[in-house]
């Protein structure tokens, strides 16, 4: 019966430690830099984990915006973004 008790221990103990050390790494290696991501303003792709700087469609397609509303509002957020800042989104 002792040995039985010891065995049991042990397999705990080794799944409870395998359990953690993956708890750690998923949390070093995927969320805390997701966090760190998206604080900057970024998107975070956790399948790739690649931190990617978000672009206008404009800027892609080539073609203006037309709406004066929807142009206003995209400068803001790239001031927002370039300083880092909210108060530098405000309309000069």
């Amino acid at each position: 019966m002792s040995q039985l008790i010891r065995r049991v221990f042990r397999i705990t103990a080794i799944a409870f430690l395998a359990i953690s050390l993956v708890m750690v790494v998923v949390q070093l290696v995927w969320l805390n830099p997701g966090k760190d991501c998206e604080a900057a303003g970024k998107w975070w792709d956790w399948r790739q984990r690649t931190c990617a700087q978000p672009i206008l469609i404009s800027d892609i397609t080539g073609r203006p915006i037309t709406d004066r509303k929807s142009h206003d509002a995209a400068k803001a957020d790239a001031r927002t973004r370039e300083s880092g800042t909210p108060e530098a989104a405000k309309p000069d």
